[in-house]
Parts: C-alpha cells; sequence; structure tokens
C-alpha cells in the first residue's frame, strides 16, 4: 500500500487495475472545489466489491487510492483526446462528465499544479501497472491487463442514448489477441441477464491502448459497466442494489476466468 495505490501481486498471468475507484483527494483541494464536485459523481462506484472475486483466483489487483478529478489516471501524460471530435473529459478534469464545474470559479488548477500531480499520482501508479506486468510477463511468458471500469448508463454530453450493460474496449482489435476477445464476446452473449457490446462507444482509454501490446505478450482489455446494473440509482448518494452486485460479480469473476483459461498460441 501507497498513499497513491495498494496493489496484491497475483500468482497468475492476469492483472486487474481500477483506476477510478478511489476518493482521496489532494491536500487543499476540497475546499476549493463545488458542492457537486466534492460529491465526485464520476467515481467509478464499488468496483473493489465487484472484483472481489480476482484474488481468490490468484489474479493481482491494483486499485487507485485518489479520485479521478485529482487526476485521471486512464490518461495519457500529454493529456491528448482519446476520441476525436467529443468532449474531452481531461488529464486533470476541471468539468464533470456532466458539464458542471468541479472548482469554484477562479480555483482551477494551473500547468504547474497540473504537473505537480501528475509527478506525485500518475507516474507512480504507472510505473506499478509496467513492473507488474512485467513480472507477469517475465513469469509466464505474456500477460493479461483488465482495465475495471464503471459509469451511469446516459450521459449526453459523451454519448447517444443509453449505454450498454457490459463494454468490452480492445482498441478496436488492437490491445488482444483476437481469439481472446472473441471468447469474451461469446461469454458475454450467453448472459441471459445483460446487453453487451465490444468496441462500442468504449474502445479502451489510455491504459487499454499503451499497454496492449499482443506481439509482445502483454493483452489489455477494457470493461466498462453501466451503473444502472448495480446500482439503486445513478446519482448520488449512489446506493448499490446487492442482489445486482451479487449476479454482476458473478458475470465478472466469469469474464476474469475466460481471460485465464485462455492461453496464446
Amino acid at each position: 500500500m501507497t498513499d497513491v495505490f495498494s496493489l496484491v501481486r497475483g500468482t497468475m498471468p492476469v492483472l486487474v487495475t481500477l483506476p477510478h475507484s478511489g476518493c482521496h483527494l489532494a491536500p487543499g483541494m476540497e475546499r476549493r472545489m463545488t458542492a457537486r464536485g466534492r460529491q465526485l459523481p464520476d467515481t467509478d462506484w464499488y468496483m473493489e466489491h465487484l472484483y472481489a472475486g480476482a484474488l481468490s483466483s490468484g489474479i493481482g489487483v491494483l486499485k487507485a487510492s485518489h479520485s479521478r478529478y485529482v487526476v485521471d489516471l486512464n490518461r495519457g501524460a500529454d493529456d491528448a483526446a482519446l476520441y476525436p471530435g467529443r468532449p474531452s473529459t481531461g488529464l486533470v478534469p476541471s468539468l464533470t462528465f456532466d458539464g458542471l464545474p468541479i472548482y469554484r470559479a477562479g480555483q482551477e488548477p494551473d500547468d504547474c499544479e497540473i504537473a505537480e500531480r501528475r509527478e506525485a499520482y500518475w507516474r507512480p501508479y504507472h510505473a506499478a501497472v509496467t513492473e507488474e506486468l512485467e513480472r507477469l510477463r517475465q513469469k509466464w511468458g505474456w500477460a493479461v491487463l483488465w482495465d475495471g471500469h464503471s459509469i451511469k448508463s446516459d450521459i449526453p454530453r459523451l454519448f447517444e442514448g443509453t449505454l450498454p450493460d457490459l463494454n468490452i474496449g480492445t482498441n478496436s482489435g488492437q490491445s488482444c489477441n483476437v481469439d481472446l476477445e472473441a471468447r469474451l464476446g461469446l461469454r458475454m452473449a450467453e448472459s441471459p441477464f445483460y446487453s453487451h457490446v465490444v468496441n462500442g462507444r468504449f474502445k479502451g482509454g489510455y491504459t487499454t491502448r499503451h499497454y496492449g501490446q499482443p506481439a509482445r505478450g502483454i493483452h489489455a482489455v477494457q470493461l466498462e459497466i453501466a451503473q444502472s446494473t448495480y446500482l439503486k440509482s445513478e446519482d448520488g448518494p449512489w446506493p448499490i442494489d446487492l442482489e445486482k452486485a451479487v449476479r454482476l460479480s458473478r458475470m465478472i469473476n466469469a469474464l476474469l476466468e475466460t481471460a485465464l483459461c485462455w492461453r496464446p498460441e
């Protein structure tokens, strides 16, 4: 455990990363934020509970400690747009997904503060991801990075309509082996409970695109989950629906098992 992330190393060649489930803030940040910003509405709620089965399967889990409002760990250090033509949520966001201000007027981070946050939070987290993936690759000859996310199912500012329940992203097939992608798609299709899509609105963020290098034996997959699948309400205080969450956890475990059972040719 560090003040930036917690890491439980696994014994199997799969690593789960949870970059947006943290709720800690940078020192002095809270008093500069709006009431809405302090609610942290764009948090990936309860991910550590949904992915609790990973550890019992020997899968390692790396979880960020701080809110994505401190720094978004699924964006590149250069803050390049992931989806050109659509609103960018930013390396250090100033607006919520709904377009509301996170900071009170005049209290937004300047370039110097953004650079400090990048060094203090972004770089240690990604150094840990890099090191752990290399450890697994050296041990097994290959590794799967599973980047776990969740999001409100309706956000008109970011996407049209209602999001499918389960959204697999592999950078349009570039970040992982095509056979692994196909097996995950088939496993989702077997479920009577969830709608799904592969490389729909969410094709994978920086983590998937940067680390997914099948030629080097590292295969990266992002799973974006619509929060309607496990919350009673998708707005504050974001109460969990335990019955839904248990069923979703079983689905996640099945997908992770698919990744565990897969072997590169």
